[in-house]
């Protein structure tokens, strides 16, 4: 009769366990990424997302701001999550949100000043964003650490791949750029694209066209089953 080692069992069960941890980390991550991506699917936090997407730059500085304050108040709110009054969250949140927001001013102010102008007032508004606010009070209010950090870099993330995709189209279309790097000759850029009716046209198709991919990978996966 073959006979185990005393550990062999304890070492499999802890390897299943990380296993099923990491597994639990990536759909969390993936699930706030694409399936619940904020920009195109919950088509929440919609004010800067059009206001901003109108060059690459503002779009990926926008993105990169909104992701650094996510994770930053994803993690504390969790880490906290025991320790604070049901009565008065809402507040607490938004103070940690806010703390953040000024670390992320203050430093695009500091060094990166000509981004900090075009974004203007969105950046400091950033603490009243929904995207931020629904993920403190909806996930890391409710769940543990790890679990928080990869639903504000799925968020995070999904929510900076569509302000790029908005503001690569827009920058393309209508100035014939893209990063300030000429692509189409001067005659051809519509300008309207640079404008708000042109943030609305450019939002509605890659809105539509991400419900469409969403509803063709449903199909297939309803027809493998």
């Amino acid at each position: 009769m073959k006979q185990f080692p005393p550990n062999s069992r304890g070492k499999d069960s802890g390897n299943g366990k990380l296993n099923l941890k990491s597994k639990e980390l990536k759909e969390t991550f993936w699930r706030a990424a694409w399936t619940n991506n904020p920009t195109f699917v919950q088509a929440i936090g919609l004010c800067p997302t059009l206001a901003v997407s109108n060059s690459a730059i503002n779009g990926l500085g926008m993105g990169i701001a909104a992701t650094f304050v996510l994770l930053g108040s994803n993690t504390l709110v969790s880490l906290l999550r025991k320790f604070t009054p049901s009565k008065i969250r809402i507040p607490i949140f938004i103070t940690v949100i806010a703390s953040f927001v000024t670390l992320v001013e203050m430093i695009m102010k500091g060094y990166f000043p000509v981004l900090d102008k075009a974004l203007g007032i969105f950046i400091p508004l950033i603490v009243v964003n929904c995207i931020i606010l629904a993920r403190a009070e909806s996930f890391a209010s409710k769940n543990d650490v790890l679990k928080s950090i990869a639903d504000a870099l799925g968020t995070g993330l999904g929510f900076t791949a569509a302000l790029l995709l908005l503001g690569i189209t827009r920058e393309l279309l209508g100035n014939g750029t893209v990063f300030g790097v000429r692509i189409l000759p001067e005659q051809a850029k519509i300008i309207m694209f640079l404008l708000p009716p042109g943030a609305f046209l450019t939002m509605g198709f890659y809105m539509a066209l991400f419900n469409r991919i969403a509803e063709v990978r449903a199909s297939k996966s309803g027809g493998k089953k």
